[in-house]
């Protein structure tokens, strides 16, 4: 592919910005070098992998990514038996720890099999061989003391016979008969040994080795003969602790030689993997999506935006060539958009090849170009002796030479800068010469000769580029099917050149010329309205979907709404089937133990069975209804206050603000007793608390029928509101047994706000009831206690009002 085209379409510029987010300078001149794929199956798979890491981009954020560089070389050098510095391993040891990082990074978060699978899994973590380098290695100079056990031991002595070295020569220093030769009261290193500074003159009386004289000669650094022999002997150490460094970087290096194959291929892994990255930051700050590829030669860009003018100010367009017509003829006014819609569709189908998602909407469709053929901008040169049009002629002719099918041709001003009627008969003979070649042609041009051209010729079509006269400005918007207007006349007028010089310029004009005029601007007007009329049609369109979407949600939510009461009802009834069976064994049971009783009469004995049996079948009949209440749509919160009195939207439950919204965005509140977090959008504002009378369930119909209460609705009204959490059932219990549940109750219901309770204690000698009305008297919480009526169990239930 001739790649001089590709810069003029500015390829050059998007390559270099996504290269500036790779982090390996090998990975960033991979990148720099990148070329257009001409196979389709290779452009599909690269932009299936940029897209995959675009999306886990998204999900799991940036990986923790170093940058390393020559590396592969290092590890080569190895197995040859090069012994790898320290600064050299460290490394080594940032490329395993990036192998390990990405790993992790990719494994993140679910996903399903992704084009990028094989690079992830090429990559070989070393994570063992990592720390140890890591740890042993502190800097590009420093080897750690825990490298070894014998470095340890080793750097120890030295620290030792260090030590000795000073508290021997300080205390020459500090001795007053030796402190007198010395110039002055210092220890210093020269050549690796402990010396003090001696008076030259003083010389012969502080015994040992001279190692330095002073620049001026007034002062020599002598090593005392007190420690010539623990200097010596750190030299010794100092050569073993070199030795051992290289034991261990040796040992090292013989780790790193015997990884190489796998290293090599994880490290050409992580290479491709940040060029994608890059490819993908790159998407992520364009907005950039992944086309399809066809295999035909034809392409469709939606809403396309060239990617490098500022996204505030682009216009998408929409560009479309190769499906009804293999040619497209743009005119219009002067900076109308006319050479950005040629660059934007040249420009994005070579990034497309490239592997980059490209500005444009997901819905567009790219095909694969074997050669990019451009003449756009002013090729005149003064060095060259070329003129406008003798540049622009040049590069036809280059293009003329390799013009061949599967190739995208881009014209600028076609036959511009010479007579016009020349110009433009050589344009058309240019266009038919590069058609019968089988190219893709976008053209620009003010010829009106082209425009006659694209309406009567087969395969060719008009375009223009919308300008509003009104404000003399651009619309940037491309229109397809209709030939636009220079309207030189009109700017011209409205920028104030006289009106008899317009009038006398429309003179000049030919019949044909003035009648393809008034052709364009009739058609203008056609055009316009056809835009209104396709926006209403779009519009309906979208209010129709959108009708149809929430239609169907409707029908999915009273779909899953009957699911889940089917799947009540059935849970419900399984719960029953239980109960009833439990309820029966122990119906039996009570039923046995009353016959057993010798303290109650006969009638006594019948009349606690039937409030048995009232009071369960009641129980039972109730509970086989089964209601759903699905929670009402409601306005969720969007602040609380602590204190705030708010409403839990799932359990139409009053509840008070305890702690502000979590960083999770759920809130403390206190419903009862009861402490729990609820998150922020399931409160609402409490609603006014309004009873209103429940219609009767059949099973309700059905237990009034039964016990003869049908005529009596007051009656009923209270059986229905009265609930279990309401009674306490006290049969057979005691005296000093009753008296505490009593109390344990009450407080009960007082926390959970309950104003009225039924004690059910029975007649029997009627012993217990006076035991209990007698405790309610001293209960200050108590506001009144009064004996059941009909229906509620009479003189065997006490009914209790709360405060």
């Amino acid at each position: 592919m001739e790649t001089s085209y590709l810069k003029t379409l500015e390829l050059d510029k998007i390559i270099a910005r996504a290269a500036e987010g790779c982090v390996c300078k090998e990975a960033r001149e991979q990148l720099l070098a990148l070329e257009p794929q001409c196979d389709p199956d290779e452009v599909r798979y690269a932009l299936e992998q940029t897209d995959a890491i675009n999306s886990l981009l998204i999900k799991n954020g940036s990986p923790r990514f170093g940058g390393v560089e020559g590396v592969s070389s290092l590890v080569a050098r190895a197995v040859k038996g090069g012994v790898l510095s320290m600064g050299e391993l460290l490394m080594v040891a940032g490329a395993l720890r990036n192998f390990q990082n990405l790993t992790s990074w990719y494994g993140s978060s679910e996903h399903d099999v992704l084009p990028t699978d094989d690079l992830f899994y090429a990559l070989a973590p070393q994570p063992g061989l990592e720390q140890q380098i890591s740890s042993a290695i502190l800097a590009p100079d420093a080897m750690a003391d825990t490298a070894s056990h014998t470095l340890n031991e080793l750097r120890k002595k030295i620290r030792a016979t260090e030590n000795s070295i000073r508290d021997r020569l300080e205390s020459i220093v500090r001795n007053m008969d030796t402190s007198k030769y010395l110039q002055e009261s210092v220890v210093s290193i020269r050549n690796g040994r402990y010396v003090v500074p001696v008076k030259s003159e003083y010389r012969g009386e502080v015994s040992g080795i001279i190692h330095d004289v002073s620049s001026t000669g007034a002062t020599v650094f002598v090593e005392p003969q007190a420690v010539v022999e623990a200097n010596a002997r750190i030299l010794q150490y100092r050569a073993q602790e070199a030795q051992e460094i290289e034991r261990i970087l040796v040992a090292f290096t013989a780790q790193v030689a015997a990884i190489e194959p796998q290293f090599q291929y994880s490290y050409k892994a992580m290479l491709e993997i940040d060029v994608l990255l890059a490819k993908a930051r790159l998407a992520l700050d364009m907005k950039a999506f992944k086309p399809s590829v066809r295999t035909d030669s034809s392409f469709s860009l939606i809403r396309a935006r060239h990617p490098l003018i500022d996204p505030k100010k682009c216009v998408p367009v929409d560009i479309a060539l190769g499906k009804e017509y293999d040619s497209l003829i743009i005119t219009g006014p002067n900076t109308g958009g006319k050479t950005v819609t040629l660059k934007t569709a040249g420009l994005l189908c070579a990034m497309a090849q490239c592997g980059f998602l490209i500005p444009a909407d997901e819905r567009s469709e790219i095909c694969v170009f074997d050669e990019f053929l451009v003449d756009i901008g002013d090729e005149q040169s003064i060095e060259q002796s070329l003129s406008t049009f003798s540049g622009h002629m040049k590069k036809i002719t280059g293009i003329l030479e390799l013009a061949m099918p599967h190739t995208l041709v881009l014209l600028d001003e076609l036959g511009a800068g010479t007579d016009p009627a020349e110009g433009a008969a050589l344009a058309v003979a240019i266009i038919e010469e590069l058609r019968r070649r089988g190219v893709l042609l976008m053209a620009t041009t003010h010829y009106a000769e082209l425009k006659v051209f694209a309406l009567e010729t087969k395969g060719v079509v008009n375009a223009s580029c919308e300008f509003d006269l009104e404000t003399l400005r651009p619309t940037y918007k491309l229109s397809v099917g209709v030939p636009g207007k220079s309207n030189a006349f009109l700017i011209s007028e409205k920028l104030g050149i006289p009106e008899r010089v317009i009038e006398a310029a429309q003179q000049h004009l030919s019949a044909e010329d003035k009648r393809l005029d008034a052709v364009l601007g009739q058609l203008d007007d056609l055009k316009l309205k056809l835009k209104e009329s396709q926006d209403e049609v779009e519009e309906l369109k979208n209010e129709a979907s959108h009708q149809l979407e929430a239609a169907q949600k409707k029908r999915d939510e009273l779909i899953q709404q009957g699911e889940n009461e089917l799947e009540a009802a059935r849970a419900k009834a399984r719960a029953l089937a239980q109960q009833v069976e439990s309820k029966a064994y122990a119906l039996t049971d009570e039923l046995r133990q009353l016959q057993k009783d010798e303290r109650l009469s006969t009638q006594q004995k019948a009349q606690r069975a039937r409030e048995i049996a009232k009071k369960e079948s009641e129980k039972l009949f109730i509970g086989t209804e089964v209601v759903h209440n699905p929670v009402k749509e409601f306005v969720p919160l969007k602040e609380v206050k602590v204190g705030q009195e708010v409403c839990i939207a799932e359990l139409n439950q009053l509840a008070t603000v305890l702690a502000l919204p979590d960083k999770n965005g759920d809130v403390l509140v206190r419903a009862g007793i009861i402490k729990t977090k609820v998150p922020l959008k399931g409160l609402k504002q409490p609603d006014k608390l309004i009873k209103e009378p429940q219609p009767k369930t059949k099973a309700q119909q059905r237990y009034s029928r039964l016990t003869g209460d049908a005529n009596r609705p007051n009656g009923w009204v209270e059986r229905v509101q009265r609930s279990a959490k309401m009674e306490l059932n006290l049969l057979g219990l005691t005296v000093d047994e009753a008296l505490p549940e009593v109390d344990a109750y009450i407080d009960r219901a007082i926390l959970n706000g309950q104003t009225v309770v039924y004690l059910i204690h029975g007649n029997g000698t009627g012993a217990l009831r006076t035991a209990i009305h007698k405790h309610l008297r001293g209960n200050r919480m108590v506001k009144s206690f009064r004996l059941g009526r009909y229906g509620e169990g009479e003189s065997g239930v006490t009914v209790v009002e709360l405060k």
